[in-house]
């Protein structure tokens, strides 16, 4: 019998809250393998157990997508390793009997092998150095062209020994880690579409928070292109994130108001007190705790500490800027590996790219942007959240 073995990353240290983590990763995990392939079907029932920091899900149909279960489960935050597992009766010859013709397909293309074993039952006659070495020696006799190599093998294999049965692994799959999505309140991501926005939101919500998502256009300046490539992040994170609601705000008259009235190296950041203000009213009437944004210092003009100053001060709420102090290639690369560097590099422009200043303001000063802003209409801001378009994903 196959079993997944969801291994737990950082809730194992909860101490009394343990339970609390564990049971909303459970919940998370039922919600991820429940969602409906590409072509309508399920993935099927599943039976889960919980022992020893484990969670071990059981597939309980014959034609299970093993490969989909195990891609889902490695996109669920709060696991830290993910066992694609064997399951043997505690019995050192049926463990051999089982356990090597199981391990031919994984070490067909493998020239180098060891083997990891660990008894967490005492009461097992072997231990663990002997069922390593005596294992590892029934597995070379059933492979040939294998050798052992200790310090960088092709394939690890993983012997346990737990309460109720031997679990035989030929590898071991580093899970999404952090803690569960749902434990630390939700908050409200500003996705532009950029590369920057979507690991922002992936990483708050490996931290354990539920995120939505808002969305600012200006047509006709943006296209329904981009409408469509944000929704299609939206998509993406939501593997990660969980369900995802996703807000439209239209700023084509609030922008035009700013290009008409206010200097042009001040338009940036002007804008950007009007989305935080817009996001600081949708946090307020959803309960959402605070706002996320894919910032990081000294990136463009609008993110230097001066004009992060200016902006923060038009948000009552906190504003988390997990990227805050990384560059480009760091913040690309997650963004490769949770897939959204693709999408985020669309050719499709977001209202952020709109009337771009020239020569805009590096060293902003609150007085002086506060100033600006009684030129311009504010009755907009209310006319801009009057019409949000709502997805849910």
């Amino acid at each position: 019998m196959e079993v997944f073995m969801a291994k737990y990353g950082e809730i194992a240290l909860k101490g009394n809250n343990k339970r609390l983590f564990e049971e909303r990763m459970i919940k998370n995990i039922k919600q991820r393998l429940a969602a409906p392939l590409p072509s309508g079907a399920r993935l099927g029932d599943f039976a889960y157990e919980r022992a020893q920091s484990t969670l071990y899900i059981t597939p309980l149909s014959e034609t299970a997508d093993f490969s989909e279960i195990e891609r889902r489960l490695l996109t669920v935050f709060g696991i830290g390793a993910v066992q694609r597992s064997l399951a043997l009766p505690k019995d050192y010859k049926e463990i051999v009997r089982l356990g090597v013709p199981y391990l031919k397909r994984a070490l067909a293309g493998a020239k180098t092998f060891k083997v990891e074993a660990k008894r967490a039952d005492k009461t097992f006659p072997m231990n663990s150095m002997e069922l390593m070495r005596e294992f590892g020696g029934e597995i070379w006799e059933a492979n040939s062209h294998l050798s052992v190599d200790v310090h960088n093998p092709d394939v690890t294999v993983f012997l346990e020994i737990r309460d109720s049965h031997a679990y035989v692994c030929p590898n071991r799959l580093q899970g999404a880690g952090g803690i569960p999505v749902g434990m630390s309140g939700k908050a409200l991501v500003m996705l532009s579409g950029g590369i920057d926005s979507p690991v922002a939101a992936y990483m708050m919500a490996k931290r354990g928070l539920s995120l939505d998502m808002l969305h600012f256009q200006s047509p006709p300046y943006t296209s329904e292109r981009a409408l469509m490539k944000v929704g299609s992040l939206c998509g993406k994170l939501a593997e990660y994130c969980g369900e995802i609601r996703l807000f439209t705000v239209n700023l084509t008259e609030a922008q035009e108001d700013i290009r008409d009235n206010c200097p042009e190296e001040y338009m940036t950041i002007l804008l950007r007190r009007l989305m935080f203000r817009i996001a600081a009213e949708l946090c307020k009437e959803g309960h959402y705790s605070a706002i996320v944004t894919g910032e990081s210092v000294g990136q463009v003009a609008s993110q230097t500490p001066a004009a992060l100053i200016c902006t923060n001060d038009a948000s009552p709420l906190p504003v988390y800027r997990p990227v805050i102090g990384m560059d480009k290639i760091e913040i690309t690369a997650i963004a490769r590996k949770i897939g959204t560097f693709d999408i985020s590099t669309l050719p499709y422009e977001d209202c952020c790219t709109v009337f771009t200043p020239r020569r805009p303001k590096l060293k902003p000063f609150l007085n002086d942007v506060k100033r600006l802003e009684t030129r311009l209409n504010a009755d907009l801001m209310q006319k801009a959240t009057e019409n949000i378009i709502i997805e849910n994903f």
